[in-house]
């Protein structure tokens, strides 16, 4: 986007110097006022040529020859950069929307529900459990305020603490799903979410070479744990990422997630009166 905006900038300094040396060029030697050069310049470089000014001698024409040489390729050229930036504007809005509508699925599908389940094995969480409670009175400064406070959260899921046996059942019969939304080109452009599911997909993969997690050495144990942890930390952060996209574009998706918290262990579908 950056190389874009240099760009624009470059075609519409040129397409300034043509305008104002060429108003210039065309009043000294053709004697016309100022706003008549001007008017003459831009006829010509948008190649309307109204035929009413008309260069009267030599120099005239070889001024309107570079008036024309340059300004109408930069004109174009600008018109079309400004056409190529809007498409690309409204391309990357719709990439967006489905990526943002892939990662719902994934948290309708499974990752409300890792969440949950990880979350009662986490120890750590109940000093963030109450900051975890998303509401709608929410501004973005609150996200804000969740993602730095993660940032300095260290998740202590332990060896003592989770079913190893029972999280290789449930990732394993996930597996499928992960590697569908894997397969789908446009995640690759959402970095942050790639690498959650990189990191669950992965974990997966490692608990299935495992015939018996049950009985495995306590430093192979440590290894299972580390990932635990490092997809469980990025799940929380994409989960709140999430729903700050809910809260801003879908409020009754927002409402729903809202409800079902899986941080909160009273949390409930259903809506009753207070």
């Amino acid at each position: 986007m950056a190389f874009a905006l240099s760009r624009m900038q470059s075609y519409l300094l040129v397409l300034l110097s043509v305008l104002v040396l060429g108003t210039l060029g065309i009043m000294l030697v053709e004697g016309l006022s100022a706003f008549d050069a001007f008017y003459f310049v831009v006829v010509t470089i948008a190649t309307v040529g109204y035929g009413d000014i008309s260069p009267s001698d030599v120099y005239g024409r070889a001024i309107t020859i570079v008036i024309i040489l340059a300004g109408v390729g930069t004109f174009v050229a600008v018109f079309a950069d400004v056409v190529e930036t809007l498409l690309s504007r409204e391309e990357r809005r719709s990439r967006r929307k489905k990526i943002n509508m892939i990662i719902g699925l994934f948290f309708s599908e499974f990752g409300n529900e890792l969440l949950r389940m990880l979350s009662t094995r986490d120890p750590c969480i109940s000093d963030i459990r109450k900051e975890l409670l998303v509401s709608a009175a929410w501004a973005p400064s609150d996200f804000e305020r969740l993602k730095t406070r993660l940032g300095s959260h260290k998740c202590c899921i332990t060896a003592d603490s989770v079913d190893l046996q029972d999280l290789k059942q449930i990732l394993s019969g996930k597996k499928g799903f992960l590697l569908s939304l894997l397969e789908n080109p446009v995640i690759f452009e959402h970095d942050s979410f790639t690498e959650t599911l990189m990191a669950f997909f992965h974990l997966t993969e490692e608990l299935m070479h495992r015939k018996n997690p049950v009985n495995l050495p306590p430093s192979d144990v440590a290894h299972l744990v580390h990932d635990i942890n490092r997809g469980y930390r990025l799940l929380i952060f994409e989960w709140v990422t999430y729903m700050e996209h809910l809260k801003e574009h879908y409020p009754y998706l927002f409402s729903l997630a809202m409800r079902t918290n899986p941080f909160d262990p009273e949390a409930q579908a259903e809506i009753r009166d207070q």
